[in-house]
């Protein structure tokens, strides 16, 4: 039988319904003050649970790991329990639903969270921007540029490891199916992954051996805490915005899959570039990551449904996940299985910050 987006999916014993993976989208909607999800978040992902697994937006770890205003967090109890709206919600409406863990390191402002951004190095992320809510008129976010971090010291990695940990055991209690830990996108774990972002020359710096240790160490602590089963990983060999292009990189993202390999977790999900003139993952990478890694393999990057039961079809990936389409449309399954006309944005003033329902949850269904 060949698998299209429709085919249901066993994933390391998680039965999803479809092949169809809602993406991890910033949004900006947690109540203030605390960044603690809210009810409008629990009807924006219940609205969606037409995807077979959803992916909830980047949630720090920390304060610390905060790098955008209104960002949801997973270390207090008072973010737990607005968690626990979203996962009601989501597993009401028939879905799963996991919580990608989020540190941001050096991409982050003291006008975000009131501290120094932290990072492998002493090294700022050359023209790099992050945002705040300064009180605009129209609500826009402002974006102010990062700041030069702290290099961390063994303890500070130690913390952070431990951070990863209980933010995945919060998850968990949460009632999240799952955690993907987020090691993409110029963020902390990708920061110590690639020869230019880290340029220490301790155990976690110098070669690509070196490079991945935090990466492991983060996933053994998680996967020891809520199994397995229960952890994903994030990461983006090909893509290399805030200042963040390695020749080595591929090298060592395929090392980090050996070593993922190892460990056991339930997926790796390669986060792609999806921008028009976006560079495309090549074939070649996709079957030496399919030979390494045994488990489930996620692709994202603005696919259409053609090109999503391409992928499928040839056994490259095991899922694919789709960003703003779900954004747009909550019922996109249907909609593609219908060739329904679909959603636009309505208005990207509303992609970021807002507490209504103004680009978030007023999207139409179809009938």
């Amino acid at each position: 039988m060949t698998n299209t987006l429709f085919t249901p999916y066993n994933m390391n014993g998680m039965e999803l319904k479809n092949r169809f993976l809602m993406a991890p989208m910033t949004r900006s909607r947690a109540s203030q003050p605390g960044d603690v999800p809210n009810l409008l978040m629990a009807e924006y992902y219940g609205q969606r649970a037409s995807a077979g697994i959803i992916i909830t937006e980047a949630t720090q770890v920390s304060l610390q790991g905060m790098g955008y205003a209104k960002t949801p967090g997973i270390y207090t109890k008072e973010q737990i329990e607005g968690w626990k709206l979203v996962t009601e919600e989501v597993h009401k409406k028939g879905s799963k639903i996991f919580l990608q863990l989020w540190h941001v390191g050096r991409v982050s402002s003291s006008k975000v969270n009131g501290l120094q951004p932290i990072g492998p190095s002493s090294k700022i992320a050359k023209e790099t921007s992050v945002y705040i809510f300064n009180g605009a008129p129209n609500g826009d976010a402002t974006f102010v540029p990062v700041e030069t971090p702290k290099e961390m010291t063994k303890e500070d990695i130690n913390q952070v490891i431990d951070e990863f940990r209980i933010g995945a055991k919060n998850a968990i209690e949460a009632g999240f199916d799952g955690v993907e830990i987020h090691g993409a996108n110029g963020y902390l774990i990708d920061q110590f992954l690639r020869s230019n972002s880290n340029q220490r020359k301790d155990e976690y710096g110098g070669n690509k051996e070196n490079r991945v240790r935090i990466l492991t160490e983060i996933t053994e602590a998680v996967a020891k805490e809520v199994g397995t089963e229960k952890t994903g990983v994030r990461l983006s060999p090909f893509i290399s915005f805030k200042d963040m292009g390695d020749p080595e990189i591929l090298d060592t993202i395929m090392l980090a899959a050996e070593e993922l390999e190892k460990i056991g977790v339930t997926y790796i999900h390669l986060c792609e570039a999806d921008w028009d003139d976006a560079p495309e993952i090549p074939t070649d990478f996709r079957i030496k990551l399919r030979e390494t890694f045994s488990k489930t393999i996620i692709a994202t990057g603005n696919k259409t449904p053609n090109q999503a039961n391409e992928l499928l079809a040839k056994n490259l990936v095991d899922l694919v996940g789709f960003g703003r389409k779900f954004l747009t449309n909550p019922d996109y399954p249907k909609r593609v299985k219908t060739n329904a006309p679909m959603n636009e944005i309505s208005d990207n003033h509303t992609l970021f910050g807002g507490g209504t329902a103004r680009g978030y949850t007023d999207y139409s269904f179809i009938k």
